[in-house]
C-alpha cells in the first residue's frame, strides 16, 4: 500500500530527528591496538597541521631510509604486517598519515596529491635525511605521491628525494586503467549527494564498500575492518572523503608529466600485483605498465589477492620486495 503525502511527511519528521543524532554521534573509541600504533609514533606541525608519523631506527649496516605510503581511504596502519620485518632490512623506516587520513589533521580542505608530497619531503627534512638514500613502497592513493616524488626527483627540483628506489602497488598509475567504486563516484561528483552521503557514513556502508577490493579469501578480521573505520573517523575524516577525492582528477590533470617520468627515469621501479582487484583489473593494468616501464619489474601474486596485497599476502608481498631490492 502506497504511503500518503500525509503519511510521508510524518514519516519524514519522524525520521529527521534520528538523522541527526546519528549525525552528531561521537567518534569511536581507539581500539588497543590503534592505541598502540598511535603510541608508537609521533606528530609534526606542516603549515598548523598535526601529521603523524613512525620513524624507527632498524637495520644498522647500509644507512638507507624506507619510507611507506599508504592508499585511501585508510591509513598508515595498514603496514602493520610488514612493518617488522622491513625494519630489519633498512636504518630507518619511515611511514606517516597523510593530511586527511588515519591520526593525521583532517581540515576542511582543498587536499592534493602535490600538497602530500611536500608533507613526505618537509618530514623527510624535519627527521634529517633529505638528501640521503632513500626508498619508497606506495599503495593505491599513495603510488599518486610516489610519482610526484620521483618527478621532483628527476627535474631536481629543490628538497627532492634522493630516491634510490620505488616499488609501487595496486594504486592508480595510470588514470586509464584505474576504475573507482561507485560510492567514490558519488562522493566527487559536487552534486547536493555528496555532503549527506559523507554525513550519513557509518561502518556497515564502509565495510560493505572496503570489502569489494578485498580478494573472496583474503578478507579482513572483523577486528581489522573495525580498526580501519575507527581510524577513518578519528576527526571527523568522513567529512574529509569528498575532498580527498579530489585526487582522481589530479591523477588526469597530472597524467603526462606523472607517467613519462617512469618512462624516462633510471630509478629501479617495481610493481607488486594483486591480479583480483577490481580497481586496477588483471590483465590491462599490467600490460600498461609493461608498455610503459622500459624495464618492467613486475611480480603478479596469487589470483586470489586483491587490491590490498600488503594485507592480504604479507610473506609474498615481502618476498616479491626483497627479491626486487636484492637484484641491485
Amino acid at each position: 500500500m502506497q504511503m500518503s503525502s500525509k503519511g510521508r511527511f510524518l514519516f519524514a519528521l519522524f525520521l529527521l530527528p534520528l538523522l541527526a543524532v546519528y549525525v552528531n554521534l561521537p567518534a569511536p573509541p581507539l581500539t588497543p591496538m590503534l592505541l598502540q600504533w598511535q603510541d608508537s609514533g609521533s606528530f609534526f606541525i606542516f603549515e598548523q597541521h598535526s601529521i603523524f608519523y613512525k620513524d624507527v631506527r632498524g637495520y644498522p649496516g647500509n644507512g638507507d631510509a624506507l619510507i611507506l605510503l599508504h592508499g585511501f581511504p585508510t591509513s598508515s596502519y595498514d603496514w602493520s604486517k610488514v612493518w617488522d620485518v622491513l625494519s630489519q632490512r633498512y636504518t630507518r623506516v619511515i611511514l606517516l598519515d597523510f593530511l586527511g587520513f588515519g591520526f593525521s589533521a583532517k581540515p576542511a580542505h582543498k587536499y592534493s596529491i602535490v600538497e602530500q608530497a611536500d608533507i613526505v619531503q618537509s618530514l623527510c627534512d624535519y627527521l634529517e635525511i633529505v638528501g640521503k638514500k632513500v626508498h619508497i613502497i606506495s599503495h593505491d592513493y599513495g603510488v599518486s605521491v610516489a610519482q610526484e616524488l620521483l618527478a621532483r626527483y628527476e627535474s631536481r627540483a629543490e628538497g627532492h628525494l634522493n630516491i634510490k628506489s620505488i616499488c609501487f602497488s595496486n594504486g592508480g598509475l595510470f588514470p586509464e586503467t584505474n576504475h573507482p567504486r561507485l560510492l567514490q563516484k558519488l562522493l566527487k561528483d559536487g552534486s547536493l549527494l555528496s555532503p549527506i552521503l559523507t554525513r550519513l557514513s557509518n561502518y556497515f556502508l564502509f565495510k560493505s564498500g572496503l570489502r569489494e577490493v578485498f580478494g573472496v579469501h583474503t578478507q579482513p578480521s572483523r577486528e581489522r575492518f573495525w580498526d580501519m573505520w575507527v581510524a577513518l573517523r578519528r576527526n571527523d575524516g568522513h567529512l574529509a572523503l569528498a575532498s580527498l577525492l579530489g585526487y582522481i582528477e589530479e591523477r588526469w590533470e597530472n597524467r603526462r608529466r606523472w607517467i613519462g617520468v617512469l618512462n624516462e627515469t633510471r630509478v629501479p621501479l617495481h610493481l607488486i600485483y594483486g591480479p583480483a582487484d577490481p580497481v586496477n583489473p588483471h590483465p590491462s593494468f599490467v600490460q600498461r605498465f609493461k608498455s610503459v616501464v622500459s624495464e618492467s619489474a613486475v611480480t603478479v601474486l596469487p589470483a586470489h589477492i586483491s587490491h590490498y596485497p600488503h594485507l592480504e599476502d604479507p610473506r609474498g608481498f615481502l618476498h616479491a620486495y626483497f627479491t626486487f631490492v636484492n637484484s641491485f
